[in-house]
């Protein structure tokens, strides 16, 4: 497929960071295109991208790859300028939406978080997140697909950070009984949760179906506390959905967490559940 073609390198309009990213690269690639006297056409042919994608990419208006601001760091003779900007160029992929939870979970000293309908994106494998990507009737392009995938990817980040922050998972029996992607992505994602679960900084419980009634089934809650001494909690049932930092709310939310853990399997009571799961295939 032609790069021309090709989908989900739009800039989103609405991002303004991103729009500002991009539209600084495309002018610096414009400036040194233009210092070494080389016209967009013969510039396009040297780093395989059509004229009319150069003047896009130079105009603010598409995301240029990678390997597009190496090559044209080498062929403009920009010094590592280009290649430099990679880094904020990769983050202007991502929806903001995305990039906005991602930076919120790498200040988090502690996370906590329940789920009832899937298995929580910082738990899931590339492959189980791609099947819930493809079932979503969203008709995402192969590429924009994979960069969904990797957006998410990127933000497991948070299990390498140093200091390591504490992380609290409940999960639904549901979500972990749910095939999703297949027997083997099923079986991959179980046995990633078993190796979450031996993380000192991490614990992961499970919430039985027959548990009876429970703060969480009114959906999703998390709870994030910064090494600042400020918290920021949301909840699906709660607050029209919107995040909240005021106090008296946030102790709401933190006292139907700690009711939901305190009503779902232990740590090694759900280990030991997860396991079973996996002996019944």
């Amino acid at each position: 497929m032609a790069e021309e073609e090709e989908p989900g390198w739009e800039v989103d309009p609405d991002d303004d960071w991103g729009v500002a990213v991009i539209t600084t690269v495309g002018r610096q690639l414009r400036l040194r295109r233009e210092a070494v006297g080389m016209r967009a056409a013969e510039f396009g042919r040297v780093v395989g991208y059509g004229e009319d994608m150069v003047y896009k990419v130079e105009s603010g208006k598409r995301i240029p790859r990678p390997e597009f601001l190496d090559k044209a760091d080498e062929v403009l003779s920009a010094g590592g300028l280009l290649a430099a900007m990679k880094e904020d160029v990769a983050k202007v992929r991502y929806p903001k939406r995305v990039r906005d939870l991602a930076d919120m979970e790498a200040k988090a000293v502690e996370y906590g978080v329940y789920v009832g309908l899937s298995v929580h994106g910082l738990l899931q494998t590339p492959e189980h997140a791609r099947a819930l990507f493809e079932v979503s009737q969203s008709a995402y392009a192969v590429e924009e697909l994979e960069n969904l995938v990797a957006a998410r990817m990127a933000r497991k980040a948070i299990f390498e950070r140093s200091p390591a922050p504490a992380l609290s998972f409940v999960q639904e029996e549901v979500t972990l009984r749910r095939k999703v992607g297949g027997t083997m992505v099923w079986r991959q994602q179980l046995e990633h949760l078993l190796g979450v679960a031996q993380l000192r900084n991490a614990t992961l419980q499970v919430m039985p179906t027959d548990s009876g009634a429970h703060p969480g089934l009114s959906g999703k809650i998390e709870v994030l506390k910064f090494g600042d001494g400020t918290a920021l909690g949301r909840s699906d049932g709660a607050y029209n959905g919107r995040p909240v930092s005021d106090p008296k709310q946030l102790r709401i939310l933190e006292l139907r967490y700690s009711t939901i853990r305190a009503q779902a399997l232990s740590p090694r009571e759900s280990v030991a559940f997860i396991e079973r799961l996996l002996g019944e295939t």
